[in-house]
């Protein structure tokens, strides 16, 4: 069985697309327009680029209604619904918060109130108006902006492997920057994919050991983890992350990493940045979900405890033989 790997640059990161099949011609072929795929949501989703479809709608929207097309706003669509969902721990219009904790183009600052209450008055989805007739996205206000940024890398690899369904690939497995994985069938050799995930601080692709977090057994399902880690600052002895809660515009504090294994990797992004900021209390509202997701949730230590680890389990998917997220044994509870 011929084996190609294709990789890019996009979306801040690295994406990479490990493909099987009989011919290494069409694998590259379908591989590469996959990758031109993700190229050009990049370039349609991008929150810094001007002329991006989502800049024009931050700088319209507040006037009146703009037309957008369709795929984008289906998205908004898929982002309204899971922002109902998660309770509004999930909220793509949490732009004016990054902006006022100094985390869009810097490293982050603790803001005065007012600013913050400022900031807070333009978040929510409350205020973003999607008219389905019309394909239309207005705001409520002047200063809302939209940031596809906890979504957008898994709807892209969405896409992506869609693409690769048509061209006929059956055995693939695609990730953005390792934390966001879909997995197209199983591979040649095995009944599914194994994706490691490593522990909190510990920043390598392939963990192995003590380093090692939890294994994820995936088969036609995404994979994607999110963590407090990169941009963070710290005044008077606390640590302010990059993470926020859209709830009560402050960084996130109780959880440092949360990983969801969903159908799609859409769902799988929006709902592991909505699963950091609920905690493990959001494990619950998993289990719940139709069909139940599997979640994983690493609590931030206190002192020389380590962060307690939280899971909850789903019905194993086909092909997997047995739970879908494995503790290792140094991390199991």
């Amino acid at each position: 069985m011929a084996f190609v790997r294709v990789a890019c640059r996009a979306m801040a990161t690295r994406f990479e697309m490990a493909l099987y099949g009989d011919d290494p011609v069409r694998l590259r072929a379908a591989g590469e327009e996959a990758l031109a795929e993700i190229r050009r949501l990049e370039a349609q989703l991008s929150f810094y680029r001007p002329s991006s479809e989502i800049s024009r709608i931050n700088q319209r929207a507040a006037d009146g209604p703009v037309r957008v097309e369709p795929g984008l706003f289906r998205l908004l669509l898929t982002a309204r619904r899971l922002h109902a969902e998660t309770g509004g721990a999930f909220d793509v219009t949490v732009a004016p918060l990054m902006r006022c904790w100094g985390f869009v183009n810097d490293t982050g600052r603790r803001p005065e109130p007012d600013a913050l209450a400022a900031a807070r008055a333009r978040t929510g989805m409350h205020l973003v108006r999607l008219d389905e007739a019309a394909f239309t996205v207005a705001f409520a206000r002047p200063g809302v902006q939209i940031d596809l940024g906890g979504i957008g890398k898994g709807f892209a690899l969405d896409e992506a492997a869609h693409l690769l369904r048509e061209a006929g690939i059956t055995r693939a497995l695609l990730h953005g920057g390792t934390s966001t994985v879909v997995a197209l069938g199983t591979p040649p050799d095995a009944p599914h994919w194994t994706i490691a995930i490593a522990r909190p601080g510990v920043q390598t692709a392939e963990p192995e050991g003590d380093d090692l977090l939890a294994q994820v057994h995936l088969a036609d399902a995404a994979l994607s983890v999110s963590a407090v880690w990169g941009k963070a600052f710290e005044v008077d002895g606390t640590v302010y992350g990059h993470v926020l809660d859209p709830r009560r515009g402050r960084p996130v504090e109780g959880a440092v990493l949360a990983a969801v294994v969903s159908p799609s990797a859409t769902e799988a992004d929006a709902q592991s940045t909505a699963l950091l900021v609920e905690g493990h209390e959001g494990l619950d509202r998993l289990a719940r979900h139709t069909p139940p997701l599997q979640g994983l949730v690493v609590d931030r230590a206190a002192g020389d405890r380590p962060g307690t680890i939280h899971r909850v389990g789903a019905p194993p998917r086909d092909g997997c033989g047995g739970p879908v997220i494995t503790l290792h044994p140094t991390a199991a509870p």
